[in-house]
Formats: C-alpha cells, structure tokens, sequence
C-alpha cells in the first residue's frame, strides 16, 4: 500500500483564535478537510463511499475516544510521531462529498509553532494522510484514513507536492494495524537468525525457511 497525501484548498479554511476570560486562546481550523468524486491537485479520485465509510470510522474510533491527533507538516511514514503532535481533530464529516472538519490546536511545541503562525496571519491548510493502492488516477477501496495533518500553502497552486512516496510501501495486517513493508520486516528477521544462529548452520537454515514462509505469506 502506498502512502497518500492530499491536500485541500486553504481558501475555505477558518482560523479562529478564541479568546478566554483568562487572556488565553483556544485556537481551531475549521473548513473542508477532504473530497470525493473529484479529480483532486495530485491527480487522484477518492470514490464517495470510500471517504463515506473512512470518515464514519474515523469519528466512531478516533475523534470520539480524543485519538484523532495530527502533526504540524507531513512524516514520511504513516504512524502519528508523539512529539510531532500539533492539534486534535474534534469534528469530521461528510456533507455531499466534501468532508468538513475542525482541529484544536495543543500546547504541544508543535502547537504552539502552529499558534505562533496563526498569530502573524499565516494562512495554514490541511491535508489528509492515508494508505491504499491506486487502479490508475483511482484511490481503491482499500484506503484507510490515518488522520488529517497541518500544512504549509505553497507559493503556487500548481506547487503542491506529489503524494505518493514511491519509495515506501505499506501493509495493512489483519488487527488494522499499518506496518512497514513485508520486505522490510524480513530483513529484520534475517538480521536476527545471522546474529542468533551465527554458530548452528541446521538452526540458521530453519529459521531462514520459516522467515520466507510468513514473508510469502505477508505479501
């Protein structure tokens, strides 16, 4: 599975500083996280009941349970980094094929990098991070939103990156969970029957059997 990256237009983004009565700010990015049937600026199409199902579990799993944290700029690899946290998702759904959203900015170092910007009127955007496989320009049906990051507007509107990163390849295993490359999990375990079976030829010879086994089967 590949990793996908998608950005939204940062027009229709609202950012709204709250201020308490203790001189505190709650600061939220409120406006269009996503959307389907549409040929987005990376040159893909996310089927409607796609992002309908995705955007139906990520509330009912992440958003509800206070899960759905996202981080200030996209990471190469699709699990949530803790000390890239920048803000917590707390509202996402579908109106038509557009999902609309609303994230809380932390008083996480990231967060307050994201606040400092806000302050000096940055126009911030977000975008979407997930993994699936492409048929063509279409997203398939195996997509699973991750979550929903903090971006920078780039100087163009034609210079948004490209989203995949051809490079990495990413498995779903059977609890849901997103883990590295079957191949890269192989190296692993190759590197281990060397350093644990350096001495014992017969016991390096039947872990390494029993290591292509589940890689064949991983893949």
């Amino acid at each position: 599975m590949k990793l996908l990256r998608e950005f939204v237009s940062f027009n229709d983004l609202e950012m709204i500083a709250e201020k308490k009565e203790t001189g505190e700010k709650s600061y939220f990015l409120k406006g269009p996280f996503l959307e389907a049937n549409v040929k987005n600026r990376n040159g893909r199409k996310y089927m409607q009941e796609t992002l309908d199902r995705e955007v139906k579990d990520f509330y009912e799993t992440k958003i509800k349970t206070k899960r759905a944290m996202g981080e200030l700029d996209h990471p190469p690899e699709p699990t949530i980094n803790l000390d890239r946290i920048s803000h917590i998702i707390t509202d996402l759904t579908m109106d038509g094929n557009v999902g609309y959203g609303c994230a809380k900015l932390l008083n996480t170092p990231k967060g307050q990098i994201a606040k400092a910007l806000v302050d000096d009127g940055i126009q911030l955007g977000m975008s979407t991070r997930g993994v699936g496989t492409l048929d063509g320009d279409m997203v398939k049906d195996d997509y699973k939103l991750i979550t929903v990051d903090i971006v920078a507007d780039p100087s163009a509107p034609t210079a948004f990156v490209e989203g995949v990163l051809e490079n990495k390849n990413y498995i779903l295993s059977d609890s849901g969970e997103i883990v590295e490359a079957a191949v890269n999990q192989l190296k692993r375990n190759m590197d281990k029957a060397v350093t644990e079976n350096r001495f014992d030829k017969s016991a390096f010879s039947t872990a390494t059997l029993e290591y292509l086994d589940s890689f064949l089967k991983s893949i």
